[in-house]
């Protein structure tokens, strides 16, 4: 019997392919919220093939059900904003906003009410080493207009790091 321990293992945990930094191709892009449209129009057509054969066969259920998705479609149509800010704007809106030199920054898209409009929340750091000031920034993705903002201390103890 052999000693598993002794036995080299290449099936043991790795970085999956995209987010291997050595196969950088560019800056990401996020997608535009307007492909909602797409779904919205498959399950508009889904919804009027269910009400015309409900209706044809006097299937309540069936034509009740293609409402309910014609319902659906229409809000995903309502839901199709268009993402007018891009994730490198919205950094530039944010360090303005801030009011000092931002040096590490992460951006996330977040929405919010029933329809679902986009926002980009913005944390970021100042440039020094460790960063003695941070921020919070939510920016509107469909017009640009700041919805708030917090900056405070940085309040994390980085004396470990250095």
């Amino acid at each position: 019997m052999s000693d598993p321990k002794s036995k080299s293992d290449t099936s043991g945990d790795a970085l999956p392919d995209e987010l291997n930094v050595t196969a950088y191709v560019g800056p990401y892009i996020f997608p535009d919220i307007r492909r909602r449209r797409i779904g919205g129009g498959i399950q508009l057509v889904i919804a009027a093939a269910a009400i015309i054969v409900g209706v044809a066969a006097n299937n309540i259920g069936l034509t009740v059900g293609g409402i309910a998705i014609g319902v659906i479609s229409v809000w995903f149509f309502l839901a199709a904003w268009p993402l007018a800010i891009d994730q490198t704007e919205a950094l530039a809106i944010a360090s303005r906003t801030v009011g000092f030199a931002v040096g590490h920054a992460s951006a996330q898209v977040g929405w919010t009410g029933l329809r679902s409009r986009p926002s980009w929340r913005i944390l970021v750091y100042s440039t020094e080493s460790p960063p003695d000031l941070r921020g919070l920034v939510e920016i509107d993705a469909v017009d640009g207009r700041v919805i708030g903002d917090y900056t405070e201390a940085n309040p994390e103890d980085w004396a470990d790091l250095e």
